[in-house]
């Protein structure tokens, strides 16, 4: 998964020009670190739902009233272990993301010169994001698994991932202002940009409605299901990928249609690479997802289906970071316009 990942995003973040400092070595480590995890508490959150462990801890944020670890009394007792593990996780997430946060602070301290706060208020904003995850995550306890609280708490892990994946990004760029690729025949990409952020929010939130009208509520004894038509809703959810597919397609055939200013190649080359890369993400997603839907939603698949969902929101951040250039904030002045004859100024 990182190396699928790396390739959209590009592993060697923070470039050399910082320093060979310890510090500046571990922060790109840390923050894809951080990436994985985030994916990784999806899925393990998703593993405690298809395994109806949901309730295998009775409270929060005590495992069972007075005892902080779950009580095993027989082999087939085992939803507190899974639910435990995915706290534990949970714990591990947090960790990971303080790290992120300190290792920025104390580049920004060694080097004030080089201080990038952007990715400080990004660290922060991760660990931020992991507490709150961990409240939501004892609501919905608390409340017995009801949908609406256990959508959300899916929901804020894929904007935790989505944050994430822009961290790893914003690492390899510089701090000044935004500006399109230098070429000409992009001049579509930014409404196009738009749409696929606003197409990814609507197809996870349907996600999000088909799950909770759907079998798998997370406890064998929990009946909470929204009020909806499972299979209406899985239509619309379905009509939503293909409004997404298309606007993917629509950008990977206006990049190939582009013609990069001399000098210019590579950023649309990276560009075409982060949507070629989407797509190949969001047609196993689909196949996942039809395969799933026609199979009667066996737990295998909707696991995998949950994970390339997390994938997939990393993959869209990456890509629609990839479709425009920031530039060092030294060089505002001379940032050539898109279609420009001149080199681009290049992210650091």
């Amino acid at each position: 998964m990182q190396h699928l990942l790396a390739r959209v995003g590009g592993l060697n973040t923070y470039s050399g020009a910082v320093g060979p400092e310890r510090v500046t070595r571990l922060i790109p480590k840390v923050a894809w670190a951080n990436l994985v995890a985030q994916i990784g508490i999806i899925v393990t959150g998703g593993a405690v739902r298809l395994t109806g462990s949901g309730l295998g801890c009775s409270t929060w944020p005590n495992c069972e009233p007075g005892q902080f670890t779950p009580q095993v009394r027989d082999a087939a007792d085992y939803h507190g272990l899974i639910e435990f593990a995915n706290r534990g996780l949970a714990g591990i997430v947090l960790l990971i993301a303080l790290a992120l946060v300190v290792l920025t602070l104390v580049h920004g301290r060694t080097r004030p010169e080089l201080r990038r706060r952007p990715v400080e208020a990004l660290a922060v904003g991760i660990v931020a994001g992991v507490v709150l995850q961990a409240v939501v995550g004892g609501v919905t306890v608390r409340v017995e698994l009801h949908p609406a609280v256990v959508g959300s708490h899916f929901l804020l892990s894929g904007a935790l991932v989505a944050l994430s994946a822009y961290l790893v990004a914003r690492l390899r760029e510089a701090d000044g202002p935004t500006r399109p690729l230098a070429a000409t025949g992009v001049g579509a990409l930014r409404p196009l940009a738009i749409a696929l952020a606003v197409a990814t929010v609507v197809l996870v939130v349907l996600g999000v409605v088909v799950t909770g009208a759907g079998p798998h509520s997370g406890d064998e004894n929990v009946g909470y299901r929204f009020a909806v038509d499972p299979v209406s809703v899985a239509r619309i959810h379905a009509v939503s990928a293909w409004v997404f597919t298309a606007i993917v397609v629509a950008l990977l055939v206006l990049l190939h249609r582009a013609r990069p200013a001399p000098g210019a190649e590579a950023e649309v080359a990276r560009a075409q690479r982060r949507i070629r890369v989407l797509l190949v993400v969001t047609l196993a997603q689909a196949v996942v997802g039809y395969a799933q839907y026609f199979t009667g939603l066996p737990e295998l698949l909707v696991g995998i289906h949950l994970f390339a969902a997390a994938v997939l929101i990393a993959t869209v951040t990456f890509a629609i970071t990839g479709l425009r250039v920031r530039t060092a904030r030294d060089a505002v002045d001379d940032a050539p316009a898109a279609g420009a004859a001149h080199p681009p100024v290049a992210a650091s």
